[in-house]
């Protein structure tokens, strides 16, 4: 059941839980995490970030697949466009028929953040999709160490923003990065705290993956309704092939593969569900 993602993440933010928001760069993955999440009878959001664009899969393939294994699904699920980058790409996604976008302007000034999201806004309400936006920088796993490019969101941006732009969720810088990390990334659960109470938008946390499952589990009962994870389903996938082949040192049917990287990645996604404390949502 293919849905927008204000009610479902409105229902999260109340229930304190988080629904994860699982990219996919090809049909595989997007099958297994709709065979995932129906299985579990819980939402997912199902995001396809235009980083990963014209690498294995469009903007174009990417609506039409999901929205035909989306809709035959019984469980809400929403389409999600990840980083967007500019309102042309957010303008097609809403278009093609994707249920949310992202417009990522987080790194312009806070105005012209503003001023941007706004115009996205008002296109894609008018096609009853929601938005999604950012307040700070998350920056990347591989910088978390030292030199990282986080810039961490503050309170009365978060909520003058919200205000300014009435956007559907927002997303804000407390700790995480992208991808992958080396350590644990240390989160702060004040700043969620002030930015839970402050902020009317349901909160979105990027960078989920390899963050640790307390630090998530807080997030998602602290504050976070939406949490993102790509690495962490991509490198599970490819552990299973790796054992595989350590097991079977000569494996010559692709589908054997194929079906190790879909119980990998599948067994990661059950886990996020768990560790989100994810229920189901009616809607």
């Amino acid at each position: 059941m293919l849905v927008s993602s204000g009610k479902l993440l409105e229902a999260a933010k109340a229930g304190h839980f988080a629904i994860p928001s699982a990219n996919f760069v090809d049909e595989d993955s997007l099958r297994w995490h709709l065979q995932t999440a129906e299985e579990m009878n819980l939402p997912i959001i199902i995001a396809l970030a235009e980083v990963h664009l014209d690498r294995l899969i469009t903007l174009e393939e990417g609506a039409h697949i999901a929205k035909f294994y989306a809709e035959r699904t019984s469980n809400p699920v929403v389409l999600h466009l990840d980083h967007g980058k500019s309102f042309e790409t957010c303008k097609k996604a809403v278009d093609l028929g994707f249920t949310s976008v992202m417009l990522d302007a987080s790194m312009e000034s806070f105005d012209v953040n503003v001023q941007r999201t706004r115009e996205v806004i008002e296109y894609a309400r008018a096609h009853g999709v929601s938005v999604e936006a950012e307040i700070g920088h998350v920056g990347t796993g591989a910088k978390y160490d030292n030199n990282s490019d986080n810039i961490y969101t503050t309170v009365e941006e978060a909520a003058a923003f919200v205000e300014r732009t009435g956007v559907d969720s927002l997303a804000v810088s407390i700790g995480t990065a992208h991808g992958l990390y080396k350590g644990t990334p240390k989160i702060n659960f004040d700043r969620l705290h002030e930015l839970a109470a402050a902020v009317k938008a349901p909160l979105v946390l990027h960078g989920g993956s390899s963050s640790g499952d307390d630090n998530l589990h807080r997030c998602a009962t602290e504050g976070i309704a939406k949490i993102n994870v790509y690495s962490d389903l991509v490198v599970a996938a490819a552990k299973e092939v790796y054992a595989l082949q350590q097991k079977e040192a000569e494996v010559e049917d692709y589908y054997t593969y194929k079906e190790a990287a879909k119980q990998g990645m599948q067994a990661m996604l059950k886990h996020c569900f768990e560790v989100f404390a994810t229920k189901p949502v009616t809607l």
